[in-house]
C-alpha cells in the first residue's frame, strides 16, 4: 500500500520545468539520477480543463487525453509522490478545477509565474502575473485553500530588491508550501507596456545570487534557487556551492540537467551515450511523442549534433528510427511486441466481461453510422425520435458508456421498454448513439432516412415547414415558430454523463 506523505522542499535537488523537456521520459530519468523532486512542463489551464482522465492499462499510466485524443499529461505511479504540476494561469478557479483534476496524481501544484515568452505574457500568465499582485495572491490563495496537495510558484526577480522581497512575503502570507526563485529579472509590468518593456535577462545574464539569498533570509518557506546552470553548475558538486550562494533551501536545475540529467548523480556524470540509452528506453517505455524524443536527444548531443549520429538523429521520423540511429531497433522490436500482446490480452478480457454482463434481451446488430449515406442534416436518431411521437412513444433514452482501454464508445437505446445496441464500439459518443438507433429502426421496420430509401418524408416536412415561414412573413404575422413543432427536427440527446466502463 502507497502511503501518502507531504511533499517536502528543503534540502531537495530538484528537475525545473522545461517546456517539450519535462516530460515523462526526462522525469523518471532524472529520479533514477538522483533527483529529489521533478516538476512538469509547464501546462496551460484551458488546455487541461478540455482533457478527460483516462487509466492507460496498456502502459500502466494516467493519461489526460484532449479531444483531439492528444495526450497532454502522462504520468505514472513511479512518480505519483514527486511529480509537481505546473500550471499557466491567469484565473483562480480555471486554476483550482485544474488542480481537482490532476489532484490525486501528482504531489503538488505549481503556478508558474516566470515565463517570459510573449505567448504567455499576452495570456497575462507567466511573468506578467508579476505586475498584477490581487490576482497572484487570489489564484494562490484558492489553490491552497481548495485543495490537499501542497501548492509552490515560481517567480522571476523583479527590477529592484524592495519590490521583489515584499512580493515574495505577499506571496508567503497565501500559504504556499514553497517558491521557486529565477535569480534573473523579469522587466514585464504589463500586457499593455509590453512593445515598450526592456528585454528580460537571458540565460547569457548573471544570475543574481545575492537577490535570491534576500529572498531567502527574508521568508521562512523554503526558496528553491533556479538559473545557475550557466554560472555555477556544470558538475554534481557545484550545486552545493549554488544553494550555499543563494542560501536557498533547495536547488532547481534546468539546463544543465536538460544536456545532461546525470548531473543529479553523487558519482559524477554517466557516459552521454548510456544517458540516451536510458532516455530512449524510457520514451518506448512510455509511448512518448517521437518529436518530443527527438527533441530531447538534441539537446543532448549538443555540438555532437553535426556528427554522423547526430545528422540521422536530425533525420529521424519516428519513435523506430531513432532507435535505430542509436542501435537499439531490437529494444524497439522488443517492447512493442510486449506492448501489442499486452493490448490484444486486454481487449479480449475486455471483451469477455462485456459478453458476461450483457444483457441478453438487449437487441443487436453489428452497424455502424456514415453520414455519407444520408442526407445533410438527417439522421436516425431524428427518424427514431419521429417515430416514437407518432407511435406515442417515450422520447428514447441513450445509455452510453466508454471503454478505458481504447476509449471507445456503446451506447444502449431504450424504446418502448426494448433496449437496442450495436456490437461496434465507436470514436465518439454521438457516432455510438447514431448506431444505436439504426439497430432500432431496422429491428422495427422502420426507415432510417437513407439515401437509398427514396424521397425523404422528414426533408419534406422542413421544406412545408419553412414554406409556411415565408408565407407568414409575406402577412406580416409572427415568425416565432412553436417549441413542440421546433421539436419534430431535433435530435434526442440524452442528459445523462458518460461514465467508465
Amino acid at each position: 500500500m502507497t502511503v501518502n506523505t507531504p511533499l517536502c522542499f528543503k534540502g531537495k535537488k530538484i528537475l525545473a520545468p522545461m517546456v517539450r523537456v519535462g516530460t515523462l521520459p526526462m522525469r523518471l530519468l532524472a529520479l533514477d539520477y538522483g533527483a529529489d523532486i521533478v516538476y512538469c512542463e509547464e501546462l496551460i489551464d484551458i488546455k487541461m480543463l478540455q482533457c478527460k482522465r483516462v487509466i492507460n492499462e496498456v502502459l500502466d499510466t494516467v493519461d489526460f487525453v484532449a479531444p483531439n485524443e492528444r495526450v497532454v499529461f502522462r504520468t505514472c505511479e513511479r512518480e505519483r509522490q514527486r511529480v509537481v504540476f505546473q500550471m499557466g494561469t491567469a484565473d483562480a478557479e480555471r486554476a483550482l478545477a485544474v488542480a481537482k483534476l490532476v489532484e490525486s496524481d501528482v504531489a503538488g501544484i505549481d503556478i508558474n509565474m516566470g515565463c517570459p515568452k510573449e505567448y504567455s505574457t499576452k495570456a497575462s500568465m507567466g511573468a506578467a502575473l508579476l505586475s498584477d499582485p490581487d490576482k497572484i495572491e487570489s489564484i494562490l490563495t484558492t489553490l491552497v485553500k481548495g485543495i490537499c496537495k501542497p501548492v509552490t510558484c515560481k517567480i522571476r526577480i523583479l527590477p529592484s530588491v524592495e519590490d521583489t522581497v515584499n512580493l515574495v512575503k505577499r506571496i508567503e502570507k497565501t500559504g504556499i508550501a514553497a517558491i521557486a526563485v529565477h535569480g534573473r529579472k523579469s522587466l514585464v509590468l504589463s500586457f499593455f507596456c509590453l512593445l515598450q518593456r526592456k528585454k528580460e535577462e537571458r540565460p547569457q545574464h548573471s544570475v543574481h545570487c545575492d537577490v535570491i539569498k534576500a529572498i531567502s533570509e527574508a521568508v521562512s518557506i523554503p526558496v528553491i534557487a533556479n538559473g545557475g546552470s550557466h554560472d555555477f553548475i556544470k558538475e554534481y558538486a557545484d550545486i552545493e556551492t549554488f544553494q550555499e550562494a543563494t542560501a536557498a533551501s533547495s536547488v532547481m536545475i534546468a539546463r544543465a540537467a536538460m544536456w545532461n540529467p546525470s548531473i543529479f548523480r553523487k558519482e559524477g556524470f554517466c557516459p552521454l551515450k548510456d544517458v540516451m540509452q536510458d532516455y530512449i528506453k524510457y520514451a518506448v517505455r512510455y509511448d512518448n511523442h517521437y518529436t518530443n524524443t527527438k527533441y530531447c536527444l538534441c539537446q543532448m548531443l549538443r555540438e555532437q549534433l553535426e556528427t554522423t549520429q547526430g545528422k540521422k538523429l536530425h533525420a529521424a521520423q519516428s519513435t523506430q528510427e531513432i532507435c535505430e540511429v542509436f542501435e537499439m531497433g531490437e529494444f524497439y522490436e522488443e517492447t512493442t511486441a510486449i506492448f501489442e500482446a499486452k493490448k490484444t490480452s486486454l481487449e479480449t478480457k475486455t471483451q469477455d466481461e462485456d459478453d458476461q454482463m450483457e444483457d441478453p434481451d438487449v437487441i443487436k446488430m453489428a452497424v455502424r453510422f456514415d453520414k455519407r449515406e444520408y442526407p445533410p442534416q438527417i439522421t436516425p436518431k431524428m427518424y427514431l425520435l419521429e417515430w416514437c411521437r407518432k407511435e406515442k412513444h417515450p422520447q428514447p433514452v441513450y445509455e452510453t458508456v466508454q471503454r478505458p482501454l481504447d476509449r471507445l464508445f456503446c451506447s444502449v437505446v431504450t424504446v418502448a421498454e426494448q433496449k437496442y445496441r450495436s456490437t461496434l464500439w465507436d470514436k465518439s459518443k454521438k457516432l455510438a448513439e447514431q448506431a444505436a438507433a439504426i439497430v432500432c429502426l431496422r429491428t422495427l421496420g422502420v426507415p432510417e432516412g437513407k439515401l437509398c430509401e427514396g424521397e425523404n418524408h422528414l426533408i419534406n416536412k422542413r421544406k412545408r415547414q419553412d414554406q409556411e415561414r415565408l408565407i407568414n412573413r409575406d402577412h406580416g404575422e409572427d415568425l416565432a415558430e412553436p417549441s413542440h413543432k421546433k421539436a419534430n427536427f431535433i435530435e434526442g440527446t440524452s442528459d445523462m454523463n458518460v461514465p467508465k466502463m
